[in-house]
């Protein structure tokens, strides 16, 4: 089959479409024939070595929707011939092995849906880890990429109030998500203070863009900030998340979400397979309205 591959680290020209062999579903996994896969900033700091990934050669990619082509040992609630989406390993390829999955919902082409895994397990499991409850206001720097896009929606129908940061192009798809957007940059804490006289009640550092101390002057204890992007957050009391925790439950939450009409990654660009190194640039380069995402034929 055909799938990216890098055999070094580097920049994206080190990715190549090759020839390898077919992975097959063990105990507890099923295997998909891969119609798009999720990029993910994960995906290009294992490329160029940022980050440990293990032997070269190797696949890449983590994120996947498609058509389900083999059952694993001791799986349930699956068949061959359903439509998913989840995370695995390897998933640039047109064959991948995923390790948590969720019924594709009907509102979702496999392109959308194959950018939903890491943003709502993401998004999911650092609004619990700050602690933000129904009727509070939270602060997320960083809301308009696929994680921010996601932990808004999820924030919003929980019932919590959300004030968005982003750039100036994307005050408006923050305002869509149900947010009160604001910018970047100079005057930044003035202006939080403005949209909430009430004060802020926790702060999530999506695009590590240094403002950690501006949040916790802003919620006035730096237990209530967390960062997924600038692990020097700990250096000022507050917290880094970066472990996945209960993917299968995040995805069924996404999904019920998305039929309700209360979620929505949109794909910002959608590349064919033999430009993943591309996608990944792109990703790199950041300042995107929600998700890339690499194609298979």
């Amino acid at each position: 089959m055909k799938a990216v591959q890098l055999a070094e680290h580097g920049g994206p020209e080190v990715l190549r479409v090759v020839e390898v062999e077919e992975p097959h579903a063990g105990p507890g996994e099923i295997r998909i024939a891969v119609r798009a896969a999720g990029v993910n900033a994960l995906d290009w700091k294992l490329r160029q070595g940022f980050m440990p990934g293990g032997d070269l050669p190797a696949g890449t990619g983590f994120d996947a929707a498609g058509v389900v082509d083999e059952v694993g040992e001791g799986v349930t609630g699956v068949a061959v011939g359903d439509a998913v989406f989840g995370a695995g390993r390897a998933t640039y390829a047109e064959h991948a092995v995923l390790t948590a999955w969720a019924p594709k919902p009907d509102a979702l082409s496999f392109e959308e849906a194959a950018g939903y895994p890491t943003p709502v397990e993401t998004g999911r499991r650092i609004l619990n880890e700050v602690g933000v409850q129904p009727g509070q206001t939270l602060l997320v720097s960083g809301a308009a990429g696929g994680v921010g896009t996601a932990v808004v929606q999820l924030a919003k129908a929980r019932g919590i109030t959300v004030i968005g940061t982003a750039g100036e192009g994307n005050q408006e798809h923050v305002r869509s998500l149900g947010a009160t957007p604001t910018t970047y940059g100079d005057g930044f804490t003035d202006r939080v203070r403005e949209l909430a006289p009430g004060g802020v009640d926790a702060a999530l550092d999506i695009a590590g863009s240094g403002v950690v101390p501006q949040l916790i002057e802003l919620t006035g204890d730096p237990a209530k900030v967390l960062s997924i992007a600038d692990f020097t957050a700990p250096q000022h009391g507050a917290k880094v998340s970066s472990t996945s925790v209960d993917r299968p439950a995040a995805l069924a939450e996404a999904a019920e979400l998305v039929e309700k009409g209360s979620l929505r990654i949109p794909v910002a660009r959608a590349f064919p397979l033999a430009e993943a190194g591309e996608a990944q640039a792109a990703s790199q380069r950041g300042h995107v309205t929600g998700r890339f995402v690499v194609t298979v034929p």
